[in-house]
């Protein structure tokens, strides 16, 4: 058995990049193991959805409770750092904000879970965090730094492919209507960086139902709840990193697990 950890910025996060081979590790009988750096208090949520006296990091942590365990994680670990909004909002400032965390300090607390885990993979983000966010480009930091610390042999930088990206909107031209494309020149990686792509369209009904749990998360998820099956699959279906020191260029379809 092997040990994969997955560390994240916020609940839900999980979901997009690593949610496939999370719950593809589990089922080879793996153990998956999620960190999550803060606890998503400034994410948006719809009006009237949380229950009188709830918070949303309260609400946030049952529902990333609820997703892993439908992605087969074993142990969820929140190191309750404070979320640190998005990129160029007065939270960034918050000296509590994960994104001003001494990284050493960070990447120590880190890199005890991948002791006591023993890890033989970890998942962080690439160095722009996916898409510039503060707490994920604060993730890829810490991220490389305990698995210094940890000794883990393999690591792998999470990632969208902007060219599979971009042929996808090309291919819906209605998603446009319903999501705010992102600035596909600066999202996630070119695939000449790309140098694994894992197939995860096996376990898309997990995938799916963990986006179902993330409630609060609607405004993120929702366009792609109701997706058709091979609409879900083509957006989906492939879940991309970059190994750290390894030659660009695609050259494995799984992990080392």
């Amino acid at each position: 058995m092997s040990v994969l950890v997955c560390f994240h910025a916020h609940p839900d996060d999980e979901v997009f990049t690593t949610g496939g081979v999370m719950r593809q590790a589990a089922d080879a009988g793996h153990r998956v193991v999620v960190v999550t750096a803060t606890d998503g208090a400034l994410g948006e949520t719809p009006d009237g959805l949380l229950s009188e006296g709830e918070s949303l990091s309260e609400r946030r942590r049952r529902e990333l409770e609820k997703s892993t365990e439908l992605l087969g994680a074993g142990r969820v670990v929140l190191l309750h750092y404070a979320d640190s909004g998005m990129e160029g909002t007065p939270e960034n400032d918050d000296p509590a904000a994960f994104c001003n965390a001494d990284i050493e300090e960070a990447a120590a607390r880190l890199a005890a879970i991948l002791v006591e885990e023993a890890a033989d993979v970890v998942t962080i983000y690439d160095s722009n965090g996916g898409y510039g966010h503060p707490d994920h480009v604060q993730v890829h930091h810490v991220g490389i730094r305990a698995a210094e610390l940890a000794g883990v042999p393999h690591v792998y930088e999470a990632a969208v492919s902007r060219d599979h990206l971009r042929r996808l909107m090309t291919m819906n031209p209605e998603w446009s209507d319903e999501v705010q494309p992102p600035d596909l020149d600066t999202f996630g990686l070119p695939e000449s960086e790309i140098t694994t792509v894992v197939d995860v369209s096996g376990v898309m009904d997990a995938k799916r139902a963990a986006m179902h749990a993330h409630a609060t998360q609607i405004g993120d998820f929702g366009p792609f709840l109701h997706m058709p099956e091979d609409q879900l699959r083509a957006a989906f279906g492939l879940e991309w990193f970059r190994r750290r020191g390894a030659p660009a260029g695609l050259s494995e379809s799984s992990l080392p697990l």
